[in-house]
């Protein structure tokens, strides 16, 4: 086994994405041979949060760890599952004593994989350092194969961190903003890195959410409700390969998939 291909799919938008992913997902593992998928998953209730059966549905659609960010926190009913599920991850600078994990490591195609989960803190809530966090963190093996979802809003903070790690781990990919960067690339140590892998629900919503009440909310600055976009969506992400002798990412590559039918 000289080389394994990843997939990290951006953050699932409501039902919409929820649909996008189970119909698409299955067939991309199977085209490109996926050795791991990483799916991040902290809109797919309804725009807001992770319930049970929408965690569910994306590991049925092929997921080996689902990850998070800020919104991981909006269902209270959710919480017990960051405690007893190992498969789903929260940001790993939260403070200690909140529910779940930052990390895991498993075991699958041969290789032994460590799957993060960071939150930036440029312009968002101020949690103890990523780049710290990380080098903190005791299961981080030489002969693990490092996937690292930042889940940030600011382009630089996410740079920063993957020159930070680079050679480090194999692959670091942003979330959050849900607008797909074109950035993928091979940083000169050898990680692979994307700046944002966009998100999976209606990409003719705005960051997947109504149109007209993201209107309303910029034009009268009243935070009204938003609510998930209707009908098709896609799946954004993207497609690696890594070497598993050296870690390092032999070639990135953006995914965007056509919208599909609800």
């Amino acid at each position: 086994m000289a080389f394994v291909r990843v997939i990290m799919i951006g953050d699932v938008v409501g039902n919409p994405g929820l649909t996008a992913l189970e119909q698409a997902l299955p067939g991309l593992i199977k085209e490109y041979d996926a050795a791991l998928v990483v799916v991040n998953g902290e809109n797919a209730a309804e725009g807001f949060g992770l319930i049970e059966t929408a965690f569910q549905r994306i590991l049925a659609a092929g997921a080996d760890v689902v990850t998070s960010g800020n919104h991981v926190w909006e269902k209270r009913e959710f919480w017990p599952i960051l405690d007893t599920d190992s498969r789903i991850l929260r940001p790993a600078n939260y403070p200690p004593g909140n529910p779940g994990q930052g990390w895991v490591r498993l075991e699958k195609a041969g290789a032994s994989w460590l799957v993060v989960n960071l939150q930036g803190r440029e312009l968002m809530t101020p949690l103890d350092c990523p780049f710290k966090t990380f080098d903190g963190i005791p299961a981080a093996l030489a002969e693990d194969l490092i996937l690292v979802d930042f889940h940030a809003e600011s382009t630089r903070e996410k740079e920063a961190l993957a020159y930070y790690l680079d050679g480090r781990v194999s692959l670091l990919a942003g979330t959050h903003t849900h607008v797909q960067t074109a950035d993928e690339r091979v940083l000169p140590q050898g990680t692979g890195y994307i700046t944002d892998l966009g998100m999976t629900g209606v990409l003719e919503g705005i960051i997947g959410m109504d149109t007209r009440i993201c209107l309303d909310r910029a034009r009268n600055q009243v935070l009204y409700r938003m609510e998930c976009a209707l009908g098709p969506g896609a799946v954004q992400g993207i497609i690696a390969e890594i070497d598993a002798a050296t870690g390092k990412t032999a070639w990135i590559q953006r995914l965007t998939t056509a919208a599909l039918k609800n």
